[in-house]
């Protein structure tokens, strides 16, 4: 039996970085699909959007979610929760309980398929009639390495900070599938070296857009992942430049107006919004019928701001995902994107141009006939109008977290959290060790060398 065929035997069983089966590895499809000698089989492993897009009973990581401040959660709802999920909702310093992580697990899986599908496809001849299949397949599974570790790195590394980056503890990053590699931390500088590594040379392989399904990406969305990498990075010249190149291919809207408000999941994953679907898992309080939305931030929406029917059922919860399915979205759609430009020309003190993108995105949100156009007095109150649409857009998509570890930075802008459970008072204080979770304890078991994140 080769090594390929073990590795991925191993994977069914108990690996160091995914010891958690999925419905897909339950299934044990056949062999000669799990392990890839084609362009073809390689592409089949890309698609299978179970793992690579977080569909079915996977995910991307949803700890981002536990940890903002997008919802409030009652005691009743808190004991229906896991013992990992109760714990990151009042921000425990250890909240695993010696248990599974799939959000480190999961996203890990992500890579290892990214990577076995590299080395495959490393060894195949890439020109010829193949070559643009060929091309596409590499330029996917680069685009998931980044992706996955991008998702990984707003959870268990630092908030990206140029002063300490190179010291920073970043991600163990793998870049082979074997099992048997050697998990070493990389710094946070060397982390994100490595997502704009791989994303730049996806761009240069993807085509413009899918040629099928937003499960597949293509150019805009490694686009619209720089982007966003480099807002967390508050990078703002190249998050602009990036969500501008994502927007050049994909600018389109959803005119909210033409949603059904009384659908119970008014959008789908294919809305034209969508550039890159994919999933975060749910659990807790990003588990559909739990998102019981902050009342503060409910009463923010206007009247006539088609958000307020679109987005919330049953009280304040929150139902407003781009999937028809309920499944958190923890994707890439345009409406970040627009939101990215706005934030990044207000920085810059364009304010006409930040102002005019964010009211492409508002009339867009509003009841035909009712939206006025949103001013600003000077650059500063453009950022502060324009961040308090993106709170009000973007939230349960995971990206409230990264928004509060980067705005934490910016004295004036920095939030501390409070949760109120069980009649006890919990507080997250700005630039907190606790925004940074902890390295599993089966992973350090695994690799006994690998430090700890403080805690």
């Amino acid at each position: 039996m080769n090594v390929r065929m073990l590795s991925y035997l191993f994977l069914l069983g108990v690996a160091p970085f995914a010891c958690k089966k999925s419905t897909f590895l339950d299934a044990r499809p056949d062999l000669s699909v799990i392990v890839p000698s084609t362009i073809a089989d390689c592409q089949q492993l890309l698609d299978n959007d179970l793992v690579m897009n977080g569909y079915g009973n996977a995910g991307y990581p949803s700890l981002g979610v536990t940890g903002c401040d997008d919802y409030t959660v009652s005691s009743a709802q808190y004991g229906t929760y896991s013992v990992i999920d109760q714990r990151a909702v009042i921000w425990a310093n250890d909240i695993y309980a010696g248990g599974e992580v799939n959000d480190w697990d999961l996203p890990y899986r992500v890579v290892f398929y990214a990577n076995e599908v590299i080395e495959v496809l490393s060894g195949i001849d890439s020109t010829g009639s193949q070559a643009t299949d060929w091309r596409n397949a590499m330029g996917i599974a680069l685009f998931y390495r980044a992706y996955a570790y991008s998702q990984l790195a707003q959870l268990f590394c630092p908030a990206y900070d140029s002063a300490t980056a190179r010291t920073d503890l970043g991600l163990p990053l793998r870049l082979s599938a074997d099992i048997n590699e050697k998990m070493h931390r990389s710094t946070v500088q060397q982390t994100y070296d490595s997502i704009l590594h791989y994303s730049f040379q996806a761009i240069r392989l993807l085509p413009t857009t899918p040629d099928w399904y937003p499960t597949r990406p293509a150019r805009a969305a490694t686009y619209g992942l720089l982007s966003r990498v480099y807002l967390s990075a508050r990078n703002y010249p190249m998050a602009r430049l990036y969500a501008d190149s994502c927007l050049q291919l994909h600018p389109t809207l959803l005119d909210y107006n033409t949603a059904d408000t009384n659908a119970l999941f008014p959008f789908t994953r294919t809305n034209p919004e969508v550039i890159f679907s994919a999933a975060c898992l749910s659990s807790g309080p990003s588990a559909i019928g739990r998102s019981f939305t902050d009342s503060t931030l409910f009463n923010s929406y206007q009247a006539g701001d088609l958000r307020r029917k679109l987005f919330f059922r049953n009280g304040l919860y929150f139902f407003g995902r781009y999937d028809e399915n309920g499944y958190t979205f923890g994707g890439i759609a345009a409406d970040e994107l627009w939101l990215t430009r706005a934030e990044c020309y207000a920085r810059a003190g364009q304010v006409d141009s930040a102002m005019r993108d964010l009211n492409t995105l508002l009339q867009n949100r509003w009841r035909v006939g009712v939206f006025t156009p949103v001013t600003a007095t000077d650059a500063d109150d453009a950022l502060g109008k324009i961040l308090a649409e993106r709170r009000k857009e973007l939230l349960f998509r995971g990206l409230r977290w990264t928004d509060l570890r980067r705005l934490n930075k910016e004295p004036r802008r920095a939030l501390t959290l409070t949760r109120t459970v069980n009649g006890q008072v919990y507080t997250l204080l700005p630039n907190d060790v606790r925004y940074v979770y902890a390295i599993p304890s089966n992973v350090l078991s695994f690799n006994p060398d690998m430090p700890q994140n403080p805690r």
